[in-house]
């Protein structure tokens, strides 16, 4: 399995359930007490520092036109375009506001949008928005920009993919989960790979510059043998980058999920042989293993920003621009502006009852402490690089990393001896083996806690 190493019995022993550390804290510990005033303070001191951090731009669209059933997104079933234009006149608003807070901000070298199905919106609006955008950030035209936006290609023509790459968008990611009908009827979502393929023609047709496709293993009905036909339908689009997720059943959280039945799903023992299929397929495809469930070739820029020390995880996974700040636009968008995270309200109700005050949406956040700040760069150092530079962190923040974290290097003791990690000088580094649980490694490291939260499992 190549940089890969397949242990199914340690697996079992790990797959406890955790956080994905798209951001530490988690979202789980942000506080109703993190407001407007917070916010608005957190962007002053962003401007007064030393090194003000680059920028960035999510744009969440919450709105589809049917449900998956596997979906843990914030989203909105309608076929209302008028509900629609409705928040984009709130979003407009928003900008507007967001934009007074980080005056003279620089160029926007990353902007994402994600939903939901951003591209339930006709093209006409999200030029609009993108516009809107233009006229109060400093949006770029660079070829090195990332500006995405995720794709249903059953919302989308190869003429609407063209005039997307007009409005800016060079980077594309599209939902395909997984391409069986069996499986497909299960989560209401029916998809062939003609319709995908055909839309991804057009995306190189008209320049995009990277491809995404998001998969993902423990659904009702799938078999090795099923999503091994998947995989090898997808690759023979080889999209330049691959999301495999594992399927995290939570339906006392996501109302949706209620719909799929739990004797569907796949057993412990075949989710795994799943994941080992997954990797095996796309490693054997010449794919790079990025972090998590990602995977790029070898040309990507991920790969690139991987070994150049520039890869970033946050709320959109893996991007690559290091150390940029994120400005979350719309319901629920989740932002990080210097040492604060802030959360827009998750209902649709409150977050217009805010935006038509005048008022920033901001229903939570959090601080980062010191201790917080030193933590998340040790999480964020083993998601993106899958090593802790122990002498890096310590000239970093000032402290003896080893004196530091004596209480985590003993329970390390317990990984290092079933081989998920190796220590070599001042470096801890995961072997194979512990690239697959990196998130296990990473919770050893978090003073937050993780118990009394419901969590997705490790594999």
């Amino acid at each position: 399995m190549g940089d890969f190493e397949f242990d199914a019995e340690l697996i079992r022993k790990y797959d406890c359930a955790g956080p994905r550390y798209t951001s530490y804290p988690t979202a789980a510990h942000f506080r109703t007490d993190f407001g407007p005033d917070d916010y608005r303070r957190a962007a002053r001191e962003r401007k007064e520092a030393e090194v003000v951090r680059p920028l960035a731009l999510y744009v969440h669209i919450p709105f589809c036109a049917s449900p998956c059933f596997y979906c843990a997104c914030n989203r909105i079933i309608t076929r209302s375009l008028d509900r629609a234009r409705g928040y984009l006149a709130r979003l407009h608003k928003e900008i507007d506001m967001q934009a007074e807070c980080f005056t003279d901000a620089g160029r926007i070298e990353q902007m994402h949008f994600g939903g939901g199905t951003p591209t339930f919106l006709p093209t006409p609006d999200l030029a609009g928005m993108v516009e809107h955008l233009r006229q109060r950030f400093e949006l770029t035209d660079s070829p090195d920009r990332e500006y995405s936006i995720e794709i249903d290609p059953r919302t989308v023509s190869p003429e609407s993919i063209h005039e997307l790459t007009a409005i800016g968008f060079n980077r594309m990611s599209v939902g395909v989960q997984d391409y069986d009908p069996h499986v497909q009827e299960a989560i209401n979502r029916v998809q062939t790979p003609e319709e995908t393929h055909r839309i991804v023609a057009a995306m190189r047709d008209a320049g995009v510059r990277s491809i995404n496709f998001d998969l993902i293993y423990g659904l009702p009905e799938q078999s090795v043998e099923t999503f091994s036909h998947t995989l090898d339908t997808v690759l023979e689009a080889r999209p330049e980058r691959l999301a495999v997720y594992a399927y995290a059943h939570l339906p006392q959280m996501f109302r949706a999920q209620r719909r799929l039945e739990a004797h569907r799903l796949p057993d412990a023992p075949t989710r795994l042989a799943l994941l080992e299929l997954a990797i095996r397929k796309l490693t054997a495809a010449g794919y790079v293993y990025i972090g998590m469930d990602h995977f790029a070739l070898p040309t990507d820029d991920l790969v690139a920003a991987k070994r150049e020390g520039t890869l970033q995880r946050n709320f959109q996974g893996y991007s690559t621009h290091a150390d940029s700040d994120l400005v979350g636009l719309g319901v629920s968008a989740i932002g990080r502006v210097g040492r604060a995270y802030a959360q827009n309200f998750k209902q649709l109700d409150d977050y217009y009852r805010a935006i038509d005050s005048g008022e920033l949406a901001i229903g939570r956040g959090v601080w980062l402490g010191p201790d917080d700040l030193v933590r998340a760069a040790v999480i964020q150092s083993l998601m993106c690089y899958e090593c802790i530079d122990c002498t890096a962190i310590s000239q970093r923040f000032g402290i003896d990393f080893k004196r530091y974290f004596r209480a985590e290097l003993e329970r390390l003791q317990e990984l290092q001896a079933d081989g998920l990690i190796y220590v070599r000088g001042n470096t801890i580094r995961l072997t194979p083996m512990g690239r697959l649980l990196m998130r296990i490694v990473a919770m050893v490291f978090d003073a937050c806690g993780v118990s009394g939260r419901v969590w997705s499992k490790a594999i």
